[in-house]
């Protein structure tokens, strides 16, 4: 089993205990995207990943500057917007960034209070707290900037029945393809700038009071040619888990360096999704059309019992399946843990999304870095950027 806990002879409960109360997250409550066109990205999101139709807001609405469609797969939900004015700010975040994700929008029960305490404690306003009526009823929203452009949204839905937020209208379509089993939003993973992520650790401990409970240095995260570094910040509840990478000194140019380049700085770099089965999940995806990073070797595989230890006693999976989809697997103290990535999914090398289904384990599958860091090299040599 992969040595990848700090402090793990404590437990993950007692480190959790360090997090600090006064900002308690209830979960994700939706993800942003701001992309060229939301129309289109809609139906490959639908297509691809199973998502459903939920809500709209645009010209039809009264919206005269974005339009905006909402996706939901189980507790999932994914806004994608899109900028309808040559003027609007939202070009300027294209144009830098590409189709990215701005807004990590975090459901609590007092945004106001979230962004009280947030602000005092040195983090930078986005958006003052806004309260939104309709018919349905009452949110209330805020918001602070993390690194980069991207945005951390408070939102506060306890008096509000509507589909999603006040503005928003019911999205009616025929076009629902099923869902492929994706439940909820495990955590994000967000790039940094050379040394700066220890910056960024710190940020999170003050400002959202969360706590650094795994750490990953570039000799346990590191290739032939090259290397990164990477912290995972948890908030007290383990709800929310954000780790947080920077580069590291190689040979060649590492994953987190193309990233930042082809994204003009730091943002989200993937989006882990819970399933419950993970090879019927990315059978579906393949199925569908979502392109995945090629599989470990057969020596990966041969090597999963020795890996796994007693683990193997109780694992249902079928190594065999496991090997044909390129699905990797790893353990922890209590349990093990089943993961996958995509490859980007968009023209820039930045953002992907990993599949990942949890028997157990806490960790992040550090037992599979080596593997997945050759194989995403092995895309940056067909790029030309390794």
């Amino acid at each position: 089993m992969s040595k990848q806990i700090k402090s793990v002879e404590f437990g993950l409960e007692k480190i959790f205990e360090g997090a600090q109360d006064f900002l308690p997250l209830l979960g994700t409550d939706y993800i942003e995207f701001i992309v060229g066109n939301a129309k289109q990205a809609a139906h490959f999101y639908k297509t691809a990943f199973g998502f459903q139709s939920l809500a709209y807001a645009g010209l039809e609405t009264g919206v005269k500057d974005r339009a905006s469609y909402v996706l939901v797969q189980d507790k999932i939900r994914i806004v994608l917007t899109s900028p309808l004015t040559k003027d609007s700010v939202l070009n300027d975040h294209i144009v830098a960034h590409g189709d990215a994700i701005k807004v990590i929008a975090l459901w609590v029960d007092d945004a106001r209070d979230a962004y009280k305490q947030t602000i005092d404690r040195g983090a930078i306003s986005y958006m003052e707290p806004v309260e939104e009526q309709d018919e349905f009823g009452t949110t209330v929203r805020a918001g602070i900037y993390t690194y980069g452009e991207t945005v951390h949204m408070f939102v506060e839905r306890k008096d509000y029945n509507g589909v999603f937020l006040p503005g928003f209208v019911k999205w009616e379509s025929d076009y629902n393809p099923t869902p492929v089993g994706l439940k909820y939003v495990d955590h994000m993973v967000g790039n940094v700038d050379w040394n700066q992520m220890n910056t960024w650790v710190k940020w999170y401990e003050d400002v959202m009071g969360f706590v650094n409970f795994l750490s990953f240095d570039d000799k346990q995260i590191t290739t032939e040619y090259s290397a990164l570094m990477s912290k995972v910040m948890s908030n007290g509840n383990g709800r929310i888990k954000f780790p947080i990478n920077e580069p590291a000194e190689g040979v060649k140019k590492s994953q987190i360096e193309e990233y930042l380049d082809f994204y003009n700085g730091p943002g989200v770099q993937h989006v882990a999704v819970a399933t419950d089965d993970i090879i019927k999940t990315v059978s579906a995806m393949k199925s569908r059309g979502v392109e995945f990073l090629s599989a470990p070797p057969q020596s990966y595989y041969d090597d999963i019992p020795r890996r796994l230890g007693v683990h193997m006693e109780v694992m249902k999976e079928d190594i065999k399946e496991l090997q044909k989809l390129g699905i990797m697997i790893d353990a922890d103290e209590e349990g093990y843990l089943l993961q996958i990535f995509t490859k980007p999914v968009q023209d820039r090398p930045t953002l992907f999304f990993e599949v990942i289904q949890r028997m157990g384990a806490r960790g992040f599958g550090a037992g599979n870095f080596k593997a997945l860091f050759e194989s995403i090299e092995r895309e940056q040599e067909k790029r030309g950027t390794l």
